[in-house]
């Protein structure tokens, strides 16, 4: 990889992680500039999601605090971050699973869907993730998984795998809030599970799961990465809508195992609707100040955070405007660089000036990270 700062060629850890609408694997490379010139030893990567971001840390030299609500975000950061075996370690529990005779579970149940003239349908008539003979696979292996008598974090690893399987062979747009109407091409394939690509690390790395604002109280460390859930700004979008946490509902009940209640033609988790599974991040309301809600809680993120420096993702068309943004920043610390990556030409710009940003927050396909120093 060529160093974006200094134009040498510097080095980029191999990373995985699912179909993410989230995720940050094009810009990884500017958020490990960016930390390199901040030196820190401990970062806490507060919204860790996929881990990509994390594992990328801990292979660079960090020790990393890793923390999300999702479970499936907290296997896979069990999986990267605490695992310490080696791949051969689990190549013959890998091979045991994918040799298991299919099944008829609780999965293909609520999940699998059949070929019908290459339309996407399960028994209920309603479209599916996966067809048939994967769910089918699906259950014989979660259910095994359960059976073995392993520890946690090896767990973890195969549950990881079992998810990257799946994510291989679905009938998705990368989340699963609706299906495809006509099957795609990959979920016609029969999904095989493979070994994480798993890492050996010289740093104690820790993983949490929970509310952010509850876990910043615990956490000390040199640097921390924000990448919280912003919301949208298209005030035509209702304020009941699918966020993160059902995006990803499935996932989540593959690692709990749970048989949750189910609604909605998407069978979501009953838990991921919005009114058990809120994010204050991605509230579209005013508070009693006048503010949005979500710019309030990035000021309280920032602000409650016992670090020295942030580095804060922002994408343009989010809820909070530049110029919140801006000034939130300015009374909890001094901004000292804003990296902008444009998605549409793949680029960055380095800015000179911090204020520059802000002409073109509002533009499309943008990306921010701001680099906070707090003093």
């Amino acid at each position: 990889m060529l160093d974006l700062f200094t134009g040498r060629e510097s080095y980029l850890p191999k990373t995985e992680g699912i179909k993410y609408a989230g995720s940050k694997l094009k810009i990884l490379p500017y958020i490990l500039d960016l930390t390199r010139k901040l030196q820190p030893k401990s970062i806490f990567d507060g919204f860790t999601g996929t881990t990509r971001v994390a594992q990328a840390f801990a292979q660079a030299g960090y020790a990393v605090i890793a923390n999300d609500r999702a479970a499936w975000s907290e296997t896979f950061g069990k999986c990267y971050l605490l695992n310490s075996h080696p791949s051969s370690h689990y190549v013959s529990m890998i091979n045991y699973l994918n040799n298991l005779p299919p099944e008829d579970g609780w999965f293909t149940e609520h999940y699998g869907g059949f070929a019908n003239g290459g339309v996407s349908v399960g028994s209920d008539g309603l479209k599916k993730p996966w067809q048939v003979h994967n769910t089918r696979k699906l259950d014989a292996i979660r259910t095994e998984i359960d059976r073995l008598g392993i520890s946690d974090l090896e767990r973890s690893v195969l549950l990881t795998s079992l998810i990257y399987a799946l994510d291989e062979v679905d009938n998705t747009l990368g989340h699963f809030a609706a299906y495809l109407n006509e099957w795609s091409p990959r979920s016609y394939k029969t999904m095989k599970l493979s070994v994480p690509a798993l890492f050996h690390s010289a740093n104690q790395h820790r993983v949490i799961s929970g509310d952010v604002f509850k876990i910043l109280p615990e956490v000390a460390v040199d640097l921390a990465y924000f990448d919280p859930p912003y919301g949208s700004n298209n005030d035509k979008m209702p304020p009941s809508r699918v966020r993160y946490s059902a995006y990803y509902h499935v996932w989540t009940t593959i690692c709990l195992n749970d048989k949750p209640q189910l609604f909605g033609k998407a069978l979501r988790r009953a838990d991921t609707s919005d009114s058990f599974a809120p994010s204050i991040f991605e509230e579209f309301r005013r508070g009693d100040s006048g503010r949005f809600i979500a710019v309030e809680a990035i000021e309280k993120l920032i602000s409650n955070t016992n670090a020295r420096h942030i580095i804060l993702s922002y994408s343009s068309g989010g809820r909070a405007t530049a110029e919140e943004i801006n000034d939130v920043i300015a009374r909890n610390g001094t901004l000292i660089e804003v990296a902008e990556i444009n998605y549409k030409k793949n680029v960055m710009a380095n800015m000179r000036w911090t204020s520059e940003w802000i002409r073109n927050a509002e533009e499309p396909n943008r990306e921010f990270l701001f680099v906070i120093d707090k003093g």
